[in-house]
């Protein structure tokens, strides 16, 4: 029998065996997964799902909704009170109450099972039945005993243990997220990696017949189980992408030029959308040996800075005059229309002429992370902009970086005319 069958609680399991556990099965699924499956979904989506799987919640008593319930039972006297007894080799029953103490609990029950790094050797009793822990206290009929005081240390003991408990579990289910990302990565190497020997050879792969089009996630017991992302089973065909850095550096060309701009207001102040997306065209241009065209066709549409690496489409620009939030909305709707690419890298210029630019930017904070095609915003600290990932509207797992930079372009006085005299 079990310490915990005995009711002993925090003394049945090692809780770094149970954290080891999860760790390796978070690996084992991810080895696990289809191939094409695993390349076709989006990388930060994957890793969510699994840090939204295998994250524990321990337990935490809700004392504020624990209820009591008796009933008659037959006490064992040899432990209550000074009694003679003759013979304590063997049960002496008399007549008693049982006090059963109800507490609600919510988080992952089985944790109870389990003794955290620090521990004493006198663990407390209970018993787990759903998500209630049941604390029982048993009184003779010629007793008259309170049992709150019993009670209340009790339960400061069971979180006492809790507390042990939580801290070993903030460890594991901070570190999901790396686990996962870690695991992620190094089988998405290696596929393409095969796909790349095998692609060498000059000879056509085989499809599978017994390759699964759909796909499901396992349960998991005691709480909603998240769903996989949905994504293709189609082959995974690498795309081009812009790297970081180099994205990075198109969006600092960018500024270094409206800094010009902002310095010598008389000379763009007259100019239009058009015009002043040839200037950034001039500096692209000269950082990336003339690959970067205006007004150039793109995926069903024209778009105002296209910039082509090796051939292929990787930066996609929109240049636009703050005309509000509607006009804002449609801008991104043609930006998401132009990208064709998977991990494209976008951005759009706002040219704020004469109006609140602290407004401004809350409104396209508030319109970005409602727009139907939003994922995410990315932790990008800037004074007059933000970073968003957002999805192509045919496919959830194509995602593209857009970048949105407000600038203001300062209006000229016009000087007044001088009196004509006479």
């Amino acid at each position: 029998m079990s310490a915990y069958d005995k009711g002993y609680l925090f003394s049945d399991l090692e809780l770094r065996n149970v954290i080891d556990h999860q760790r390796d099965q978070i690996i084992r699924e991810i080895e696990g997964l289809e191939a094409n499956r695993l390349l076709n979904t989006s990388e930060d989506d994957l890793v969510q799902y699994f840090v939204e799987k295998y994250t524990i919640e321990p337990p935490s008593l809700l004392r504020d909704e624990m209820t009591a319930d008796q009933r008659e039972t037959q006490v064992d006297a040899r432990y209550h009170g000074n009694r003679w007894i003759r013979d304590e080799s063997r049960p002496v029953y008399i007549p008693g109450q049982q006090i059963d103490i109800d507490v609600p609990f919510a988080g992952e029950g089985d944790l109870f099972k389990a003794r955290a790094s620090t521990f004493t050797m006198s663990p407390p009793r209970g018993k787990v039945v759903g998500q209630h822990l049941i604390l029982s206290f048993e009184i003779p009929h010629d007793m008259n005993t309170d049992i709150r005081p019993s009670l209340d240390r009790q339960l400061d003991e069971i979180d006492r243990h809790l507390d042990w408990v939580r801290k070993d579990m903030s460890g594991f289910n901070n570190g999901i997220y790396a686990v996962a990302e870690t695991a992620v990565r190094k089988r998405k190497e290696r596929l393409l990696a095969n796909q790349g020997r095998v692609a060498a050879l000059g000879i056509p792969l085989k499809v599978r017949s017994h390759a699964p089009q759909t796909f499901a996630a396992p349960t998991i017991r005691k709480k909603v189980a998240p769903t996989l992302p949905k994504a293709s089973a189609a082959p995974f065909e690498p795309e081009p992408t812009m790297s970081v850095e180099h994205y990075e550096h198109v969006l600092t060309v960018i500024q270094n030029m409206t800094q010009v701009m902002e310095r010598s207001p008389s000379t763009f102040a007259t100019m239009g959308e058009e015009a002043l997306r040839d200037h950034y065209l001039v500096q692209l241009n000269g950082q990336f040996e003339g690959q970067a065209t205006g007004e150039t066709f793109n995926a069903g549409g024209k778009t105002d800075i296209l910039l082509r690496i090796d051939g292929k489409n990787v930066f996609i620009g929109e240049c636009k005059f703050w005309k509000g939030k509607k006009v804002y909305q449609e801008t991104i709707d043609q930006l998401l229309g132009y990208s064709s690419w998977r991990d494209t890298k976008t951005a759009i210029l706002i040219f704020n002429k004469n109006k609140n630019t602290s407004k401004v930017l809350e409104e396209i904070k508030a319109t970005s992370e409602t727009h139907e095609f939003y994922k995410r915003t990315l932790n990008w600290k800037h004074q007059s902009g933000y970073r968003y990932v957002m999805h192509h509207p045919a496919d959830a797992n194509r995602e593209l970086i857009l970048t949105v930079l407000v600038f203001d372009i300062p209006a000229v006085e016009k000087t007044p005319k001088a009196e004509k005299t006479a």
